[in-house]
């Protein structure tokens, strides 16, 4: 077990490096410069780009840049004077892993509880109603959706706030947008592993031995049934964990996916890099911890690989 995790830390450091390398370049490529549209005097442009460093070449600060992250430092915002990226990722990671644990808890009772349905049900008219809404789910673009639930029930109906993160009620509308594509995918994973393991021989004999239904759907088939949810909830709960970027703004959430969004908008590459940094570790956190969580539930699955 040691050996694998490990194994896998150091590949999840590879894999950062990697990620961190061809963002910074990418950032540098592209057109214009975090102060060119400023509307600012050649002179003071360049003082600018001398005070943050942006007039050495690309590998000095490539290397400045690696030096400071390995200090844990991710630089100072090139749009707001004086912030460091940490105390924008601070200020923005409450709202942001609040918004996400709602969407990635609210997603799986959800996913589970219709993918069971789906699987159960000898109804074929009730059966064809959810895959037309898992369908949906995940064919609409969150943003969408979003848009949707705001002029529906913030603007005519008025039932909900439509904006901000401040009270429970606040959280119904941005955690239904974020949930939708999450629901649908699980439940269409839980669909087909349950109704694969309710013929298998261990459920048979389950049943042949007089067993309660809760008990065989709880412990016999749903154990085998989440295995394939367990897989994919590391890059799941890291998505929902980070924020989706454009829920965060239709709802005026101040979030780090807000912030990400507005840094690509103003060419800020220090929070561009701070964001994408933490957001790859989150992921590759994420992955690994699910794959300890997969071989303690299936102990089928061998980590010593």
């Amino acid at each position: 077990m040691l050996k694998y995790i490990l194994k896998r830390l150091g590949l999840g450091i590879v894999t950062l490096f990697v990620l961190i390398t061809i963002t910074f370049f990418l950032t540098r490529l592209m057109p214009g410069n975090p102060f060119s549209s400023d509307n600012i005097s050649a002179t003071a442009l360049a003082q600018l780009n001398s005070k943050y460093g942006l007039d050495k070449p690309l590998d000095q600060q490539y290397l400045l840049y690696m030096k400071n992250l390995l200090h844990g430092d991710l630089g100072v915002s090139y749009k707001k004077t004086g912030v460091s990226v940490n105390t924008i990722i601070a200020q923005g990671l409450p709202n942001t892993v609040s918004l996400g644990l709602s969407a990635f808890v609210f997603s799986l009772i959800v996913g589970v509880a219709m993918g069971i349905w789906m699987a159960a049900t000898k109804k074929e008219w009730v059966r064809g109603i959810l895959l037309t809404g898992t369908t949906l789910g995940v064919s609409i673009p969150n943003f969408v959706f979003a848009i949707l639930l705001m002029l529906v029930f913030g603007v005519y109906l008025k039932v909900l706030p439509a904006t901000g993160l401040t009270t429970p009620r606040h959280y119904i509308l941005p955690v239904l947008a974020m949930s939708a594509y999450p629901i649908s995918q699980i439940s269409r994973l839980v669909q087909s592993s349950y109704s694969e393991a309710m013929n298998q021989d261990y459920v048979v004999m389950a049943k042949a031995k007089g067993l309660k239904k809760s008990t065989i759907t709880f412990k016999h088939i749903l154990k085998n049934a989440i295995l394939p949810v367990i897989t994919i909830a590391g890059p799941m709960i890291a998505f929902l964990l980070t924020g989706s970027f454009v829920i965060e703004n239709v709802f005026a959430i101040p979030g780090i996916g807000r912030e990400f969004v507005n840094a690509i908008s103003n060419r800020d590459y220090t929070i561009i890099m701070g964001m994408t940094i933490f957001i790859g570790a989150m992921i590759i956190v994420c992955n690994l911890l699910v794959d300890i969580i997969s071989a303690v539930v299936d102990p089928r699955i061998k980590l010593s690989k």
